[in-house]
Order: structure tokens, then C-alpha cells, then sequence
């Protein structure tokens, strides 16, 4: 009878950290052995707080964020409190004359039109936010910051102007919440690597909810000892510009890796010029926090044009020549639009490019996908390089505009196949959708032969 073999199972927990060994001989005994606890009291704490397996459970930009967003958040609570203090002086306590009914009402009215500009600034901007959400997280706090300032201010208005520069800055506060819950979601599924997005959320929340009772324990304090007009302003100024630099240090410590105008700008000129693929943290060094919408930026920082996607086939057609008054057809003059889909027959794109100081359009065919999306932004970044150096005219004849066009599409072509893999490898996500900001068309094409 041979002898039995010898198992060993390792236990580890979510970081891959040894919980438990167990070994197992021939007969029926199983021995357990627990290592002893290597984790310091204050690591046991920050487990609290901290998502399950940390670091390996979320990105490597995730502590930074966290360190920097901790620290404006402390410094906005106190803000806040004083703010809060010029508030309830506005409304009139510690004024034998005051109303509590007029009160009341002066509440009312706030989150009145703080929630009619919540409902009007999603239905406006609510396709922007995931894609530029680095823009918006930033947003959200001057914002906040503004309502502040207005807020203290208020005391100093007689009471029907008091009322509109506090309906103005509740205005102010929701726009910040849109801003600020939208980006934080878009955030969180960033940072979140293994499907813990709940989790992360949660322990965020936590994170949130001692800063918070430390900054209005700190507030505290600092309202009880800062009485005079010119303390309180000095105090204001300097916590809020403490808190929009953290929050900008914040912002800027993140890397991203999905693709929208800005970032599809850097990494395919990069590619184009210098045959670099760059990774998230490197293009996360070079873009900008605001950044005009829909502008084409080449990879030494030079602007060749502005371009809009997602347009319907309409605002294209406005570019060849204008409709006629009663049938609203149009006469194309210079290029037959035939000829313009034939060119792009076999992509879910149809690319106009720039006239002049006009904007280059993108239609997006039925169907297209985010890989079609960068492949048509990409493309319009070529051909605006391109006509800044080597096409002369840009309003050139029907012609050579439908030869330019073919020439960088193959251009296009031959880099998206050349470079897909790498860009993969280097950590991009491409199909996640990130370059549309506002609601945009899809057009179905139909070719119909003649009998």
C-alpha cells in the first residue's frame, strides 16, 4: 500500500494576504495554522475605510484622489459653517423684526429654483458629464464655492435683492449636485477594478462622513472665534482656496481610461507624430482640466481646428449649399452626395471636413461603435493637420476635398489596425463611448438602384 500524500491549502484573503494555511497528512487529521497579526492597530482602523483588498481591489490613482478629496472636503465643511452662520443672519435671527413665516417662504423659494435648475442643467449637459467628468468634478466645487461666497454676502443686500442672491446661490449648490453625483459615479467606476463598486461607494460614504464630523468640529471652533467682517472673509477666502487647489490636485491625480476628445486627441497625435503609445498616466500629465469643447489639438499643442460629432445628416447638408425655400432639398453644387458615401461606405461615419473657419462634422451611421466614434475623431484630427500644412486652400474644390478625404482615410484605417492592440495593452478602454457630449443623431442608409 503506497503511502498517503501530503496536501497544504493557503487560505488568502481579498489583498492576497495569508489568512490560513491547512494541513492535511495521510489519516484523517487536519492541522490549522494561523499567522500571527501583522497588522498594526491604525492598519485595522484604515480597513474601515478602505475598500476590501486594497490596493490591488482599486487603481493606482485611487489613495491620491482620496488624500486630496479628503482635504477639500475638510476645508469646504468649514466654509460651509460660516457661510451657513451668514445664511441664518440673512433670514433675520437675532432680528426681533424678523418673520418666521417670511423665512419660510425665503426656503421655499430656494429649493424651488434649485430643483428647477437641477432638472434643466441634466436635461442640458447630462450627456457632457460621464465623458468630461474630470471637468465636472472640478465644476461642481466653484460652483459650491460661489454659492458661498454669495451667501455671505447676503447680509449685506437689502431684502428683495437678499433674496434673489440666496435663490441664485441655491441655484448654484444644485448645479453643483448634479455635477458632483455624476462625476463621483463616473469616478468610482474608474477606481473600482474587481466588480467593487458597491463596496468602494459604501466606503467612500464612511471616508465622507468623518470628514465631515471633523470639519464641523473644527467649524466649530473657527465660527466661535471669527466674528469680525474682516476675519470672516480672510478665513473664507482661505479655505476656499484651499479647498478648489486640493480639489484641482485631486482632479489632476487621476488617469482615465477611456477616450474622449481631449485624451483621443493626445494619444493619436502622439501616435501620428511620434509613433508613441501613451498610457493613461502619461496623457493624464498633459491634458487639461477645461478644455473647449470639440477642439482638435495636435500633439505639440498647436490647434488645427474644431470639430463636432454626432451631428445629424442635416447640419452636414447646410455646408454644401442652402436649401430651396419651399422643398427644403438641397443643391449640391461642388461634390455629389453620392459620391461623399461612397467614400464612406464601409465606415459608420460620414466625415465633412472644415471650410474655412468652420467646424469639421461627423454623422454617425446606425450602429456605429465607440471604436468607430475614435475612428472618426481621429480622423478628423488628420485631415485638420493635414489642411493646416500641406492642403493650401481649405476651400478647396469638390474634388480635392473627396481625394483628401480618401487619402487620410486610409491613413486612418492603417493606424487603427496597426495600433488597437497596443493601446489595449497600455491600459485604454475601447468601447467605452466617451466622446459624445450632447444627444446626438444616427442616420440608417439605404442605396436604392434604379430600375
Amino acid at each position: 500500500m503506497s503511502e498517503a500524500a501530503t496536501y497544504e491549502i493557503v487560505e488568502r484573503d481579498e489583498a492576497g494576504n495569508i489568512t490560513t494555511t491547512y494541513l492535511a497528512s495521510g489519516g484523517s487529521r487536519v492541522d490549522v495554522i494561523r499567522p500571527k497579526e501583522t497588522k498594526s492597530y491604525v492598519q485595522q482602523v484604515l480597513d474601515v475605510f478602505l475598500p476590501a483588498g486594497f490596493p490591488q481591489s482599486v487603481t493606482e490613482d485611487y489613495i491620491q484622489y482620496q488624500i486630496y478629496d479628503s482635504l477639500q472636503a475638510f476645508s469646504s465643511s468649514i466654509a460651509g459653517m460660516l457661510a451657513s452662520r451668514a445664511v441664518l443672519e440673512g433670514v433675520g435671527v437675532g432680528d426681533a423684526n424678523a418673520s418666521p413665516t417670511a423665512a419660510l417662504l425665503l426656503s421655499v423659494l430656494q429649493e424651488s429654483m434649485g430643483r428647477i435648475a437641477t432638472i434643466l442643467f441634466a436635461h442640458r449637459l447630462g450627456t457632457a458629464l460621464e465623458p468630461e467628468c474630470k471637468i465636472y468634478r472640478l465644476a461642481a466645487d466653484v460652483f459650491n464655492d460661489t454659492a458661498m461666497i454669495l451667501d455671505c454676502l447676503s447680509p449685506a443686500f437689502p431684502k428683495p435683492i437678499r433674496v434673489l442672491v440666496l435663490g441664485f446661490s441655491s441655484v448654484l449648490r444644485s448645479l453643483c449636485g448634479v455635477c458632483a453625483g455624476s462625476a463621483k459615479a463616473s469616478l468610482s467606476a474608474h477606481f473600482a477594478k474587481r466588480g467593487n463598486l458597491g463596496e468602494l461607494n459604501a466606503k467612500d460614504s464612511s471616508q465622507e462622513t468623518v470628514i465631515s464630523l471633523l470639519g464641523m468640529l473644527a467649524g466649530s471652533v473657527v465660527v466661535s472665534w471669527v466674528s469680525t467682517p474682516i476675519a470672516t472673509w480672510t478665513t473664507l477666502i482661505a479655505l476656499l482656496s484651499i479647498h478648489l487647489a486640493t480639489n484641482y490636485a485631486a482632479v489632476k491625480a487621476v488617469s482615465m481610461r477611456c477616450l474622449n476628445r481631449q485624451r483621443a486627441n493626445i494619444v493619436f497625435s502622439s501616435i501620428l507624430q511620434h509613433g508613441e503609445v501613451l498610457s493613461p498616466s502619461d496623457v493624464s500629465k498633459r491634458e487639461r482640466v477645461f478644455e473647449r469643447d470639440g477642439i482638435l489639438r495636435w500633439a505639440d499643442d498647436e490647434i488645427v481646428g474644431y470639430c463636432k460629432i454626432g451631428v445629424s445628416l442635416e447640419a452636414l447638408l447646410s455646408r454644401f449649399d442652402r436649401g430651396h425655400t419651399l422643398t427644403g432639398s438641397v443643391d449640391l453644387r461642388n461634390m455629389g452626395m453620392s459620391e461623399l458615401l461612397h467614400v464612406f461606405a464601409d465606415e459608420a461615419y460620414i466625415l465633412w471636413p472644415a471650410l474655412s473657419d468652420d467646424n469639421a462634422l461627423i454623422v454617425l451611421k446606425e450602429g456605429c461603435t465607440p471604436i468607430d466614434q475614435l475612428k472618426a475623431w481621429t480622423h478628423a484630427l488628420l485631415l485638420a493637420r493635414r489642411a493646416r500644412g500641406e492642403m493650401g486652400k481649405p476651400d478647396a474644390d469638390g474634388a480635392s476635398r473627396l481625394a483628401e478625404l480618401r487619402r487620410t482615410l486610409e491613413t486612418t484605417r492603417g493606424l487603427f489596425a496597426e495600433s488597437s492592440k497596443a493601446l489595449r495593452q497600455r491600459g485604454w478602454e475601447l468601447e467605452v463611448a466617451a466622446l459624445e457630449t450632447r444627444a446626438g443623431t444616427r442616420a440608417e442608409i439605404r442605396s436604392q438602384k434604379k430600375s
